[in-house]
């Protein structure tokens, strides 16, 4: 029988303490949320449409997101219900339309935005910023491997 790398079990523990720390993030966010009656995804969506004020199509919002175009919509529907967006009509193709934050989104987003930035910066106080950087570049080159290795069929 073939030893195990000691490296495959480094690997292994730092592969557990990040899908912990995802985990206790998105608990923590849900939570920190939850006082605007907002989920993170709903947070995600107006946070995107924030720095568009053109919009963006559907399809756009689930690659930015990383969700699936079935779940945008109910995200969308759900925050079109409450007066945070709008779908808008394309010029030119009256297939096509845009998801558009309203005013009050807008207003929301100014509000919640510097609390969530405070609070960010308050958990990463101890990395510097530099830090910060190689470890998101380090995560994306593990995503990058992770999708290669499991391509999602028929994404879209």
């Amino acid at each position: 029988m073939k030893a195990i790398p000691a490296s495959s079990g480094t690997r292994y523990r730092a592969l557990i303490q990040l899908l912990r720390t995802a985990d206790s993030l998105w608990n923590s966010s849900r939570l920190f949320f939850s006082r605007w009656n907002l989920s993170p995804s709903q947070f995600n969506v107006l946070n995107l449409l924030s720095d568009q004020p053109q919009g963006v199509s559907q399809i756009e919002l689930s690659r930015q997101l990383i969700m699936h175009r079935s779940n945008v919509t109910g995200l969308v529907d759900r925050l079109e219900k409450r007066g945070w967006v709008r779908r808008q009509d394309v010029q030119g193709d009256r297939r096509a339309y845009h998801v558009v934050l309203t005013p009050a989104g807008s207003e929301l987003i100014a509000h919640v935005l510097p609390e969530y930035y405070r609070l960010a910066d308050r958990i990463w106080m101890d990395v510097p910023a530099d830090r910060a950087r190689r470890l998101a570049a380090d995560l994306q080159r593990l995503a990058n491997e992770a999708e290669k290795l499991f391509p999602e069929k028929g994404a879209s």
